[in-house]
């Protein structure tokens, strides 16, 4: 893998913020996009622009084979059954909250268990609390260990046979860490749960295998996979999703609609109501495409190298803590921090001077920095496009923060 060979391809990278050429360090909130998925939308629009579906001319045919044909490549992505088993959303957002409004609210009662962990992503709590309230089912939480990972013995403990349903991240957006969801998913079945997964940081970063996972659903969006925002995909086990309700209802998911009632459309089409997000599905595919092209497990790999060697130039900066794993193996290409008594806020905006992009908050995860007993954190997170110079230059940018601050106080 040539790293600058592939950074080449993303034209954002090559300009300068603030006076210093761009260090983007936010992949876990966005990723950037390659010239040929940028192209890849241009096309659609200036050459077959056109709905899907529904009419026999050759616009229509040509956007219609390619965005079936970029849902068969989510198909191979993540190695599903078949097609009836991918359907295209908005996000990670969106897909989590159907199989909460759909399939919760049709399976759960009153003194039933829903079981996620405290690192979930708001996207991957609420949901499941507002099932929780329509339902009367109880939520609960898998405690964590010290540096933030999951025992299985702490799973089997909290996962009982009133649970229903099990909603776990594959990996954290705050700690890095990768959690074992194909064991969890082991032992959700045995208690007679559905597996969920939410794979809004993994997908980007390692072979994906549903099959192998065996999780009943799997959640992720194409915006953090070098694809374009608004277009994410649910994966659902064909029995499950066939026995579901949509929950939206209008155009293009119907069969049949009477005066007073109607028929769905066979899967995955009776959940994609209305004109669908045609471009951004296309995009996605040519991002498979690319991510494909240069392998889920070389990503994999670079991701972690580099997560190794940002802990170790890192840890050598007095004054700083890092939250997660400090084992390379444990975690994904991302490391979350505090720099001694500087507001999280104050450390991003004194890089972004530098020409250094990083994200500051709570990430989404309050019930997560509560744990960890921080209001916020600073975020440094690596993609297949990101260098080992980025990483001097992100070390170099804490020093100096914490330089200028000392100064100040």
């Amino acid at each position: 893998m040539n790293v600058l060979d592939i950074r080449r391809q993303f034209p954002i990278l090559n300009q300068e913020v603030n006076g210093h050429p761009l260090v983007y360090l936010d992949s876990s909130a966005t990723s950037q996009k390659p010239v040929r998925v940028i192209e890849t939308l241009e096309k659609y629009y200036r050459e077959y622009n056109s709905n899907v579906h529904r009419g026999v001319h050759t616009l229509g045919t040509r956007a219609t084979d390619a965005y079936e044909g970029a849902r068969e490549k989510v198909r191979k992505f993540i190695n599903a059954k078949s097609i009836q088993e991918v359907i295209f959303t908005r996000g990670t957002t969106t897909s989590l909250n159907w199989v909460a409004a759909s399939y919760a609210t049709a399976n759960l009662k009153e003194g039933d268990e829903i079981v996620i962990t405290y690192m979930e992503h708001h996207s991957n709590i609420i949901p499941w609390q507002q099932a929780a309230k329509r339902t009367g089912a109880k939520l609960k939480y898998i405690p964590l260990q010290a540096d933030g990972t999951i025992s299985l013995d702490d799973v089997r403990a909290t996962v009982t046979s009133n649970t229903k349903i099990v909603s776990v991240m594959q990996v954290s957006n705050v700690l890095g860490v990768i959690n074992p969801v194909k064991e969890i998913a082991q032992i959700a079945h045995e208690n007679g749960a559905v597996m969920v997964v939410d794979g809004a940081q993994s997908a980007p970063h390692m072979k994906i295998d549903v099959q192998d996972l065996d999780c009943d659903f799997l959640a992720f969006s194409g915006h953090k996979m070098c694809g374009p925002t608004g277009i994410g995909v649910l994966y659902g086990k064909k029995h499950l999703l066939e026995n579901m309700e949509p929950v939206e209802f209008g155009g293009e998911m119907i069969d049949f609609v009477e005066l007073y009632d109607s028929t769905w459309k066979e899967l995955p089409w009776k959940f994609e109501g209305g004109t669908p997000i045609i471009a951004g599905a296309i995009g996605l595919g040519e991002a498979i495409d690319f991510l494909n092209e240069v392998g889920m497990d070389t990503i994999a790999e670079h991701d972690q190298r580099l997560a190794a060697y940002a802990l170790e130039r890192m840890s050598g900066i007095e004054g700083i803590s890092i939250y997660g794993p400090l084992d390379p193996a444990k975690r994904t290409g991302m490391v979350t921090f505090n720099l001694a008594d500087v507001h999280p806020h104050d450390v991003a905006t004194v890089l972004d001077a530098e020409g250094i992009a990083v994200r500051a908050g709570h990430h989404c995860a309050q019930p997560l920095m509560k744990w960890l007993k921080a209001s916020a954190t600073a975020r440094a997170s690596f993609y297949l496009y990101n260098t080992e110079e980025d990483i001097d230059r992100l070390v170099s940018g804490l020093v100096k923060t914490k330089e200028y601050f000392s100064d100040v106080f």
